[in-house]
């Protein structure tokens, strides 16, 4: 082989090839390289497959569920309810995806608006907000379980009098709130009323109505 006008011998020319495709800077991928790298993925697959199931022992030991589908049993206006779902799923999304339990509605999806609240053992939170493995064990209250069309509570009636609706989707948050307010504050005042409602947002701006049918509902 002939470089830059002198003759390079068989041996020297294997030797200038080899030091090229195996340096560093080479542009292209040595077979001494792509060995290497199958060497140490076959190593790392190997060691990874050793552990998966050292991990998974321990997360059973320690109690630990997840990152996949577990069992999980809520107890939705009365009712056992079974379901699977992954750790980080909310209550919200349990209720209306697994469960079909539409009433509470998403719309913000971050604690603000209260269009999602329902009631845990009798107060009222955000569904969005928590995850369903933490209402294990809780009474767990959604506007369906308030009322019926046919037999209303007391709020459910006086929203219907009151016009207090408009597109609906922040109406069960309301209902549900108003509802575990007007439990505890029987005598409450127009202030104390908006103040206590303070956590659920309406687009449509029918605070007026509301407020009439939760001091309605109260008395």
């Amino acid at each position: 082989m002939v470089i830059d006008g002198h003759q390079e011998s068989p041996a020297q020319t294997k030797g200038n090839m080899s030091s090229r495709t195996d340096s560093p800077g080479s542009s292209g991928v040595s077979r001494r390289g792509f060995l290497k790298g199958i060497g140490v993925s076959t190593a790392a697959t190997g060691l990874l497959t050793a552990v998966k199931p050292i991990a998974e022992a321990a997360q059973n030991q320690s109690g630990l569920v997840g990152p996949g589908e577990f069992p999980l049993t809520l107890q939705v206006n009365g009712q056992p309810r079974a379901l699977k779902v992954e750790p980080r799923v909310t209550l919200l999304d349990a209720l209306r995806n697994r469960l079909d339990v539409t009433g509470p509605k998403k719309v913000c999806d971050r604690g603000t608006c209260g269009a999602c609240t329902v009631l845990l053992d009798g107060k009222p939170v955000y569904a969005c907000s928590m995850l369903a493995v933490e209402a294990q064990g809780r009474a767990i209250t959604t506007v369906e379980g308030l009322g019926t069309p046919e037999k209303m509570n007391a709020v459910q009636a006086a929203f219907v009098q009151h016009d207090a609706q408009q597109c609906g989707f922040c109406t069960p948050g309301f209902v549900t709130a108003a509802t575990a307010f007007v439990r505890n504050n029987p005598n409450a005042s127009v202030d104390q009323i908006c103040a206590g409602l303070g956590g659920n947002l309406c687009r449509c701006g029918t605070y007026a109505g509301m407020l009439l049918a939760v001091a309605g509902a109260a008395k």
